[in-house]
């Protein structure tokens, strides 16, 4: 087989909506950890989200991801309103977004589903069942579903 006959890998591209910087260092720890070829993209908050995903200002050459990580309590714009606004963007709403945060609440839960969340996790407070939590993520999202292509 000639080199120009190998397919190419390209790296899984995942955003990380996440305002709390132990959090943000934990999952890319666990995802570095995994061995997976990825890149990582974090904003911050909502509304730097809707940037990168629209590729507004700083973010006008950023890849479209291939999985979000979106926590729900941010500041600016939370993550209830940017799922919403993400699942009713045609442009975006084939994305997969796995919500992850710490609210239990079932409110939260059906909210998120009604909003169609692809998953809703809670984050775990012990370090080795957060990574446990983002191997299993990262297990199903990129060995078992098929994502649409870009």
């Amino acid at each position: 087989m000639k080199p120009q006959d190998t397919p190419s890998v390209r790296p899984i591209q995942i955003l990380l909506i996440e305002d709390d910087l132990a959090d943000i260092k934990l999952t890319k720890r666990a995802l570095e950890n995994e061995r997976i070829l990825n890149d990582i993209h974090v904003v911050r908050d909502g509304v730097e989200a809707m940037q990168f995903l629209r590729r507004e200002e700083e973010y006008e050459n950023v890849p479209r991801p291939d999985l979000i990580l979106l926590d729900l309590n941010m500041p600016r714009k939370d993550g209830r309103e940017t799922l919403h606004e993400i699942k009713t963007d045609p442009e975006l709403k084939t994305i997969p977004v796995v919500v992850m945060t710490t609210s239990e609440d079932e409110s939260d839960v059906s909210r998120s589903y009604l909003e169609h969340a692809n998953s809703y996790i809670t984050k775990p407070v012990d370090m080795e069942q957060f990574k446990h939590v983002v191997r299993v993520i990262n297990a199903y999202w990129f060995s078992v579903v098929k994502l649409p292509s870009n």
